[in-house]
């Protein structure tokens, strides 16, 4: 049983940078696998970015390959989202997820915990 809230989001221009942050309360973090999912007005969710209950096993979609780091630090209960060189079609709201398995897989209906997403917008 987790709650998750997520910060970090705003207005960027495109070719700017955020870092996300996605902060747990729960005794059993370090257990769960964490995604990054995103959904932009009038589209599905969409898979972004996972990584394992370790770390040691990340995820991107091929979208934001190279662009994006999902890292995490158990001891303070924190994901994180590193976006670079950000693109208008970034634009869209990201939430957090954690899934009770503890691998860095895709699908949301896998992810038991949702936050309330925050809004990153990206100009061009």
């Amino acid at each position: 049983q987790v709650q998750l809230v997520e910060s970090g989001g705003g207005l960027v221009q495109a070719g700017g940078s955020l870092r996300l942050s996605c902060a747990a309360s729960g005794r059993t973090f370090s257990t769960y696998a964490m995604g990054w999912f995103r959904q932009a007005a009038g589209k599905e969710r969409e898979f972004v970015a996972a990584i394992s209950r370790g770390g040691g096993v990340t995820s991107y979609a091929e979208s934001v390959k190279g662009r994006f780091t999902i890292s995490r630090d158990n001891a303070k209960n924190t994901v994180y989202l590193q976006m670079n060189f950000l693109k208008p079609e970034d634009t869209a709201i990201y939430a957090c997820a954690a899934n009770r398995y503890g691998s860095a897989s895709s699908p949301p209906v896998e992810y038991d915990y949702w936050g309330q997403g925050t809004q990153v917008t990206v100009s061009s």
